[in-house]
């Protein structure tokens, strides 16, 4: 491996898909030595992502388990609204967007009923309603099969309808944020279905509350490497201030 963080970003990575890795099996695959590996276990572990045992490890995901989109909407609403607004703050007349389904990604829907000359294109159940009467507004759907938890579309159908177009920004929602394995979701197929949307966007900006920052859930999305912007609360940590501003990305924070 060239470096320590690519390292361990391979390392989480192979203990995320499998559930649990031994030190004797990941020194040939990682070309170190044993000391290293149990080096960077003892790293992850004291991040709290997993828990050590003989001759290796397990995960701990840190992320909360999944709750639909009724219950996710009543937490931190304020926080979601002023992120949504000013996320709205960023979407130009003209642009061609994309909008991730989710709670948060849904309050920048509300501020969009009013933009003129846009088009919007969602995988969100929620945000499509919210944006159907919108006069200045091209609305688009991906299409595919419905998750009910979520209230959004995803699939074969939904990732082939992304192919044949180019988004000047993508506003992505997450359940979790990491400074090392990067974003995540509860979902495989959502996640798939983010990974399109990344692709085809020139701009990726991430929109999430403070309280997703250290969480990992199973699915990884992307690394940090791949986006260009969050915007969150000013309750981040100066951990993540400090990695966020280490890897350029800028960092837009709501009062």
């Amino acid at each position: 491996m060239r470096n320590t963080n690519q390292r361990r970003e391979q390392l989480l990575k192979l203990l995320m898909e499998q559930g649990s890795v031994q030190v004797s099996d990941l020194v040939p695959l990682l070309g170190v030595s044993a000391v290293t590996i149990r080096h960077d276990l003892d790293h992850f572990e004291q991040q709290g992502l997993l828990t050590r045992n003989y001759g290796g490890a397990f995960f701990n995901p840190r992320g909360t388990p999944e709750q639909d989109i009724r219950e996710k909407d009543h937490l931190n609403p304020t926080l979601k609204e002023r992120i949504g607004a000013r996320a709205a703050e960023m979407v130009l007349p003209g642009e061609n967007i994309l909008i991730d389904s989710g709670t948060t990604t849904h309050k920048l829907a509300r501020y969009l009923r009013t933009a003129q000359d846009l088009t919007v294109m969602s995988n969100g159940l929620n945000i499509v309603e919210e944006l159907a009467q919108a006069e200045g507004v091209q609305v688009m759907i991906t299409g595919g099969v419905l998750r009910k938890a979520s209230q959004s579309f995803q699939g074969v159908q939904a990732e082939a309808s992304l192919a044949a177009y180019n988004f000047d920004k993508l506003f992505l929602g997450v359940d979790g944020f990491d400074l090392h394995f990067g974003i995540t979701t509860h979902s495989e197929r959502e996640a798939s279905l983010n990974r399109k949307m990344v692709e085809r966007s020139r701009r990726t900006i991430v929109m999430t509350d403070s309280s997703k920052f250290g969480r990992v859930s199973l699915h990884r999305i992307i690394g940090l490497e791949r986006v260009q912007a969050v915007i969150t609360d000013a309750g981040i940590s100066a951990e993540y201030r400090d990695g966020l501003q280490r890897l350029g990305i800028e960092l837009i924070l709501v009062d």
